[in-house]
């Protein structure tokens, strides 16, 4: 086409007529720069290869990178990022217990355990413990062996850096139902809330965490030693706390939500106080008459 502009400049127009389109279209030039976004995009694969699109838009919305998601989408598609999705067969529909949503942070915990293998075929565990509030990630411990006792000595340690939940939901496993994690709890006045057998919806909270956990950091890397699992992990704490995008949460990471809900309990509250003075002035102004 610019050949033809330079030699035969008369026939641009027949040429245009012809196809329909404005003569304009020939000489535009989009003057957008996409090369920042591009860029930030192939990190983001790089950094995060098993999430999709929504997740890599609320994580640049998140860091202050106001784009249109139309934009960002044209963009995903060229560089070809859509990543495969498993389809799965639907299970019949099944009778589901209300799960109980928590109103503030250390109000309920959810904790469960998980089973994988290092690369010499040697086991291990983790113990899993999130916050239901803002799905935030209070500790994972990784070892060969967990006991009962080793349970307490997290949930110690937690207490202490958290404060004392209300209630902590569990399924039925033997290091949980232990006559010494019993004591513990009552003796600490803390409820534990067991599943019913069989039913893990019912502990919905933490069952789709391990599934997160399990993705991004247990069948993503081939483990040589336990300590390579637990460097990984806390790495992974740290960006899922305060980065990735949570969709229950409206896009934001755990503490960010957190974080926003205590400004808008402070904020809420603040905004009280002048009403409760000017009720108690009034009430006076009563009492003098």
């Amino acid at each position: 086409m610019e050949q033809l502009r330079q030699d035969r400049p008369n026939d641009i127009g027949k040429a245009c007529r012809v196809l329909k389109i404005s003569r304009s279209s020939l000489h535009y030039k989009s003057v957008k720069d996409d090369q920042s976004l591009i860029s930030q995009l192939e990190q983001l694969a790089v950094d995060h290869p098993i999430e999709g699109f929504w997740k890599y838009y609320n994580r640049l919305r998140n860091r202050g990178e106001h784009v249109n998601h139309k934009r960002l989408h044209r963009i995903y598609k060229e560089l070809k990022l859509t990543i495969r999705r498993k389809v799965k067969k639907r299970l019949p529909a099944r009778v589901k217990e209300a799960l109980e949503v928590p109103t503030s942070f250390t109000h309920t915990w959810s904790i469960d355990f998980m089973t994988d293998v290092l690369s010499n075929g040697k086991k291990f565990r983790s113990f899993n413990v999130i916050d239901d509030f803002n799905r935030e990630v209070l500790f994972i411990e990784v070892d060969y062996s967990l006991k009962s006792s080793r349970v307490i000595w997290v949930l110690r340690h937690l207490i202490n850096r958290y404060g004392k939940p209300d209630k902590i939901r569990m399924d039925n496993g033997p290091e949980f139902i232990s006559k010494l994690t019993k004591a513990w709890s009552e003796s600490m006045n803390i409820e534990f809330k067991y599943i019913q057998p069989g039913k893990p919806s019912q502990n919905a909270y933490v069952e789709r965490f391990n599934r997160t956990y399990r993705a991004h950091v247990l069948d993503a890397y081939s483990f040589g030693s336990i300590n390579e699992v637990r460097e990984q992990t806390e790495t992974w704490i740290e960006d899922y706390n305060n980065e990735r995008p949570h969709d229950a949460l409206g896009g934001q990471s755990p503490r960010m939500f957190r974080k926003m809900q205590q400004q808008s309990h402070v904020l809420s509250f603040a905004s009280a106080k002048p009403l409760l003075h000017s009720a108690h002035v009034k009430t006076k102004e009563k009492v003098s008459l």
